[in-house]
């Protein structure tokens, strides 16, 4: 059933690769759902794009994933189980947004690279994303209740050989407080007159608000005059969206601050809860001086943590940004690459590494400065929480994690159960050729 999972995390790539023949026929029917040969098509050839040494039976695979998800979909329609539009929007621009990250947000790449814009790619991406996501929502909802006592945890850890218990490199765990430095009231005033002079050459002299989102703006969709392409209400930051609502079909908004920076924004059209607008952002730029009061105000708040008149958590809620991950779980940093709170040597930046490398546990870090993930100075303050040497798993120093890995485990088990029972009672056929092409998919086939 692990395999299951890890399909199901790669049943849409972020983009498909369509092919010069349509291949439409359909290869196999889970109750209400169909599985057509493209399906199957489009996520090899996302897969495999710059691979060397693809697995033989790759295709099958990807086959038996989409089973999984089909039925998964087929359970959750119903169940009435429900993902909003917004939902579906939100994850399908978060996808987008990453993908265009890698490409500095230069829209012209992206088209040629793609052969289609954002919005078309969108188009075609949307119903099979809300499937996934429905499916996801169905798994969830099999495996909510599936919980696991300590005695069970030490059965799991128990059944595991000795040798074949994990080997853990050097892991740390830290906790950090992000803070930005604010830029000073003068060059604030200076980026607000900038832009107040820009809307004016605009709404009074008639000039082209793409042509100056060429010239002015800083954000990525500069080069395509700033638009930002048609998106739904959720997509942007609350400020952003609550003066796009406020505007008529080419009417240009009075300067809007996010936490971005400062704002131009024109309407080109608007349906219910979706929008097609364009931006001129400009960001005030950061003194010497605004860095060393970021620095010193960081220096302040370690100072009450370390007299015991704020917790480490506390201060993080009330001073740190909440946009990055540890803001929601109390300033811990998680492990993108595991979902957890341990990091080996390997997976830490190197400043966050040679910060803790010469800390005591608890001690607090001088301030760090580093550069957000959008290219933005930012300062942070690290607490060292654990540190542990090289080592086999034991219950003693990895409760935590085998306790995680048994809860897996049981979660695969309670799904696989499920998934036995509902071929039985679901009607469901697979195209012959298939079947042999895949044997192992034999325990799908009891109406084919």
């Amino acid at each position: 059933m692990r395999q299951y999972l890890l399909l199901f995390s790669l049943l849409i790539p972020f983009f498909g690769y369509s092919q010069e023949v349509v291949l439409n026929k359909v290869i196999a029917r889970v109750g209400g759902e169909f599985i057509l040969m493209n399906d199957v098509e489009d996520n090899y050839l996302g897969q495999t794009r710059g691979m060397t040494n693809v697995p033989e039976n790759l295709r099958c695979q990807i086959f038996e994933g989409l089973l999984l998800q089909k039925l998964l979909t087929n359970q959750a329609k119903i169940d009435s189980v429900k993902v909003s539009d917004d939902q579906v929007e939100n994850q399908l621009n978060a996808r987008f947004d990453r993908v265009l990250a890698f490409m500095n947000n230069d829209m012209a790449q992206f088209e040629e690279y793609y052969g289609k814009s954002v919005n078309e790619m969108k188009d075609e991406l949307r119903e099979d994303l809300k499937d996934q996501m429905m499916a996801e929502e169905m798994r969830n909802k099999i495996v909510e209740k599936v919980n696991i006592t300590p005695s069970e945890v030490v059965d799991y850890f128990n059944s595991i050989p000795h040798d074949s218990l994990p080997y853990y490199n050097a892991e740390v765990e830290y906790s950090e407080l992000n803070y930005y430095p604010k830029p000073s009231k003068i060059e604030r005033q200076r980026v607000i007159d900038k832009l107040n002079s820009i809307r004016q050459r605009i709404v009074e002299q008639g000039e082209s608000f793409e042509d100056l989102a060429k010239k002015f703006s800083v954000d990525g969709s500069a080069n395509a005059g700033g638009d930002l392409g048609w998106a739904k209400r959720g997509a942007f930051v609350p400020e952003f969206e609550a003066a796009v609502f406020n505007l008529e079909e080419g009417q240009v908004s009075p300067i809007v601050e996010t936490e971005f920076g400062f704002h131009l924004i024109q309407l080109i059209e608007r349906r219910g809860n979706s929008f097609h607008a364009r931006h001129i952002l400009i960001k005030p730029e950061l003194s010497d001086n605004d860095k060393k009061i970021a620095r010193q105000a960081l220096d302040s708040i370690v100072q009450l943590i370390n007299k015991k008149d704020l917790s480490f958590p506390e201060a993080v809620k009330k001073f740190g940004n909440k946009n990055f991950p540890s803001y929601s779980n109390g300033g811990r940093a998680i492990n993108p690459k595991t979902n957890t709170n341990f990091f080996e040597i390997s997976d830490l930046e190197p400043d966050v590494y040679f910060t803790l490398d010469t800390m005591k546990l608890g001690e607090i870090s001088a301030p760090i400065e580093f550069r957000d993930p959008y290219g933005e100075t930012a300062y942070r303050v690290l607490m060292l929480q654990s540190r542990t040497e090289p080592h086999r798993a034991s219950l003693e120093k990895d409760y935590s994690r085998i306790k995680e890995d048994a809860i897996i485990r049981k979660k695969d088990s309670e799904l696989e159960k499920w998934v036995t029972r509902k071929i039985q009672e679901t009607f469901i056929t697979i195209d012959p050729e298939w079947l042999a092409k895949c044997p192992y998919l034999d325990r799908w086939k009891k109406n084919t």
